[in-house]
């Protein structure tokens, strides 16, 4: 039983997720949907992450098996076709061995936050960058940043949704930088609670805006409570962006 290994680029604007759902599409019932066109077989596909309605992603890895061969490039090519017109392309598809996961194999994810530093209006990047019309101080904001690095207990930066087990993690890293009128913050960690991400955005925003000092962000992170978030950054910003596996 040949296992396909995927990379996925999506645009979320459209979906509830990349999980599939009960109240609305997903980018696992799409990629489902396409794989029993080209096969006649229903396939389940397991993904390195979960990504909230409006996530989107440039290199999310997933995995589906089938109980005949097919020829990887023609299985790329063929799922590319079924999924027109809707905003998913297959970037790449190889046959893994049969113990490789996509989601318990993964050794590492990255993601990355676009922030549209601006007075205009969007236009090209609506919906894929969250526009903040304020100054913000990127020097400022990556400062603080480095406060959230290592292992912390991020219950405060966890969604009341959230499935972990645990709320401690280790932040691998966590940059902040400026490119014109954009602001670019990368998180990496093996792996991340539901809305953290999204939630430390929004803090180091507020310290980019001069409402929060690096301080009340220590502070946030050591009450452990989800009340002392002072933002939840807005879903259309973030990408997908690496899963790492090993001997990669």
């Amino acid at each position: 039983m040949p296992r396909f290994a995927l990379t996925l680029e999506f645009d979320g604007g459209p979906f509830m997720g990349l999980q599939r759902q009960p109240h609305g599409p997903s980018v696992q019932q799409a990629i489902e949907k396409a794989a029993f066109a080209v096969t006649g077989e229903q396939v389940t596909l397991a993904a390195a992450g979960r990504t909230d309605a409006g996530v989107h992603a440039t290199a999310m890895r997933a995995h589906f098996d089938l109980s005949r061969p097919f020829d990887p490039f023609r299985m790329m090519e063929a799922l590319n076709a079924k999924l027109k017109p809707v905003p998913i392309a297959v970037t790449a598809c190889e046959i893994v061995a049969d113990d490789w996961h996509a989601r318990f194999s993964c050794i590492g994810r990255a993601y990355l936050y676009r922030i549209a530093n601006r007075r205009a209006p969007l236009t090209l990047e609506l919906g894929h960058a969250w526009r903040i019309t304020r100054p913000l101080d990127a020097e400022a904001m990556h400062e603080a940043a480095q406060l959230l690095v290592g292992l912390h207990d991020f219950t405060t930066f966890r969604s009341v949704h959230c499935q972990s087990k645990s709320p401690v993690k280790t932040l691998d890293r966590l940059t902040v930088r400026r490119e014109g009128d954009h602001v670019l913050i990368e998180a990496a960690a093996r792996s991340f609670l539901h809305h953290q991400v999204r939630s430390i955005v929004g803090c180091l925003a507020l310290v980019g805006q001069n409402q929060w000092t690096a301080r009340d962000l220590a502070d946030a992170l050591a009450a452990k409570d989800r009340s002392a978030l002072g933002l939840n950054a807005p879903p259309e910003g973030l990408y997908f962006v690496a899963a790492t596996y090993p001997g990669e």
